[in-house]
């Protein structure tokens, strides 16, 4: 129980000489807007995820063997704009990835005013979306997702992808003790999944009983504090800036 606890805090409080420095809390609260995100997604724009693509390819196979509420159109906008958003995040990358505070700061940046231009377009549908404004918002949030998710990829701070939790949740079973492994840094991986449920439940609440945009709203607001706290706590070029190289 003590490791377990220790795993907690170091996630979301990590000591200054830690080698990811602040990068695991931030990555937290990015998975945060995932839940957030996709649950927006899912119950305003018609069973498809933006950040989920495995389960975009589940439902786009539901959708092709006929079954009621999928789209087949809708899931292949998600898939391609997540993976252009992927595209861009890679760029950014290659371009800033030498120094992980800038890197992170810039790619949350370009996706809190995706965001933002989805809390604007969310904002002219109403409730519901409309039509006109579904596969819009499909493709600006597919990109943000895409770009996110390709940030996490470069970061690469282990079990905090952001948007995929199968095999983290695999991890904490298959790496413990009782199956002979080494331990499954169990506190670690289950903050995360902790994280992603938080946002399905604070996202499925509003969009169910208050109004849709503000999932989306809380999703701005966090990813802009991730852009500016990585910027504030990176300009002084720290040791974990550089930990891959």
């Amino acid at each position: 129980m003590h490791t377990f606890l220790t795993e907690i805090r170091q996630t979301l409080i990590p000591t200054r000489d830690s080698k990811h420095g602040p990068l695991p809390p931030l990555l937290i609260a990015m998975t945060l807007v995932t839940g957030l995100v996709d649950a927006f997604s899912y119950l305003a724009l018609g069973h498809v995820f933006v950040a989920n693509m495995t389960g975009n390819i589940v439902f786009l196979g539901f959708a092709v063997a006929g079954a009621h509420g999928f789209s087949i159109a809708a899931s292949l906008a998600a898939l391609a704009s997540f993976g252009f958003g992927a595209l861009v995040g890679g760029n950014i990358g290659s371009r800033l990835g030498h120094h992980r505070g800038r890197f992170l700061s810039t790619a949350a940046a370009v996706q809190a005013v995706l965001l933002a231009a989805s809390v604007f377009l969310a904002v002219l549908s109403g409730s519901p979306v409309t039509a006109g404004y579904r596969y819009i918002l499909i493709a600006v949030l597919g990109v943000s997702m895409g770009i996110q998710n390709a940030g996490a990829r470069k970061l690469a701070v282990p079990d905090l992808t952001t948007t995929v939790l199968t095999l983290t949740i695999t991890g904490i079973a298959a790496d413990s003790t009782i199956a002979g492994g080494t331990g499954s840094i169990a506190g670690r991986r289950l903050t995360s999944v902790a994280a992603m449920l938080a946002g399905a439940v604070v996202g499925a609440a509003l969009v169910i009983h208050v109004h849709i945009v503000y999932p989306l709203v809380i999703a701005l607001v966090v990813t802009a504090i991730v852009a500016a706290t990585t910027r504030i706590l990176g300009a002084t070029n720290p040791a974990w800036v550089h930990a891959e190289r």
